[in-house]
């Protein structure tokens, strides 16, 4: 029997992802991942749910990368500056050295409709524990919800641009102008125009 030995779930992560690329994420099963960094398949599912998780792995860091900056956000910061404080926080999860995996990562859900609805259930999960934070600091509910949802569709944008091939800016770069423009596009927005469109009752 193979000897366990430290890094194992990074080790199976990486030949994984190195599978799923060459061979596609159906095709590959647990056993070749197991058997292709040397431990039994018994030993990827100590680690791992299912071959899907491998890809999903660290969702509660990933998540409280963002509850850290809205923590760390003074106690009278605006519900979206707190929010736009969690984006850059979350940032220093994605270090320059992980855009490959991300690159390939994200390559592999795009070609399978089912990781693309995981990848959204992440997210989705994200805006809960974001607005979490939120109503903990004292938002109000509204607040917290369109705050969180907000951020959690923001982070995908800015995402998406740094896994891009020719993107070189820092994925912390990268949110901060996804937020200059979503602010441009608030204050171009007239309040009322909502109110003429769908008129009360």
């Amino acid at each position: 029997m193979a000897r366990w030995e430290p890094g194992t779930p990074e080790r199976l992560q990486k030949a994984a992802l190195e599978l799923f690329a060459a061979q596609g994420f159906e095709q590959t099963t647990t056993l070749e991942i197991a058997q292709s960094v040397g431990v039994t398949e018994r030993t990827f599912f100590r680690h791992f749910s299912d071959k899907r998780e491998v890809l999903f792995h660290g969702q509660q860091s990933f998540e409280q990368a963002f509850v850290d900056g809205v923590e760390a956000a003074p106690p009278d910061a605006p519900a979206m500056d707190v929010v736009a404080r969690s984006l850059r926080s979350a940032a220093s999860f994605f270090p320059e050295e992980r855009r490959p995996y991300s690159r390939i990562r994200q390559s592999v859900i795009d070609a399978n409709p089912a990781l693309q609805e995981r990848e959204l259930h992440k997210l989705s999960r994200l805006a809960v524990t974001v607005a979490a934070a939120l109503r903990a600091r004292g938002v109000d509910d509204l607040a917290a919800t369109v705050a969180a949802q907000t951020g959690a569709a923001l982070f995908g944008v800015a995402f998406s641009r740094w896994i891009k091939e020719d993107e070189r800016r820092t994925l912390a770069d990268i949110a901060d102008d996804v937020l200059r423009e979503l602010t441009v596009l608030t204050r171009q927005a007239d309040p009322e125009a909502g109110a003429r469109t769908h008129p009360r009752p």
